[in-house]
């Protein structure tokens, strides 16, 4: 078990879009990851600690994408990306969670998502979403930047592959954060 203090810590999803959660994910459907992740979410809530709801969205021009000159530049579907891309799924969200919109894989990154936390004091953040190796790892990378403790519940979190989720659950975000599941999270005040 992980004991965390719930007036310290926050829960942040990333990307719990419905086109997002509705592409072939693994080893955790996205289905899987939704269910896990509301359920944990309410267990936030109901201990009064923060949950923080984060999507990326872009411009209807995506004027505001990135466009770095990088070998596999992201390429926007035929007809653009669909009408609710920046949807989070049914039955996530409650009005008492903070919403965040980003703009490329991390979360921290030209929004507001450091001020909400560091104003609400929280030290420790508990990470998940999808997918593993894109927005979850970039954003466990600058919450450790930060100073923040990340605690990331693997089964709140899939990729396009389990070989891609595999390397950043084994190899990249152990150096970040603690690893375990979500049923493994305990808020307890001290």
């Amino acid at each position: 078990m992980i004991n965390l203090d719930p007036r310290t810590t926050a829960l942040v999803l990333i990307d719990l879009q419905k086109p997002i959660v509705a592409m072939p994910l693994n080893p955790h459907s996205g289905p899987d990851v939704v269910k896990t992740s509301i359920g944990l979410a309410e267990r936030f809530r109901t201990a009064g600690s923060l949950v923080v709801l984060v999507n990326v969205a872009f411009a209807k021009d995506f004027g505001d994408a990135l466009r770095p000159n990088v070998d596999q530049p992201f390429a926007l579907p035929p007809g653009g990306l669909p009408e609710d891309w920046a949807e989070l799924v049914d039955g996530l969200a409650q009005p008492t969670d903070i919403r965040v919109t980003k703009h490329q894989w991390g979360a921290f990154y030209g929004t507001d998502l450091d001020v909400q936390l560091r104003r609400r004091g929280i030290k420790t953040i508990v990470l998940g979403g999808i997918a593993t190796n894109f927005g979850v790892e970039s954003t466990a990378e600058q919450a450790w930047e930060r100073g923040y403790e990340v605690v990331i519940p693997e089964d709140t979190t899939s990729s396009r592959t389990a070989e891609m989720h595999a390397f950043s659950i084994e190899s990249m975000l152990p150096r970040l954060s603690r690893i375990t599941k979500a049923a493994n999270i305990s808020l307890q005040k001290d």
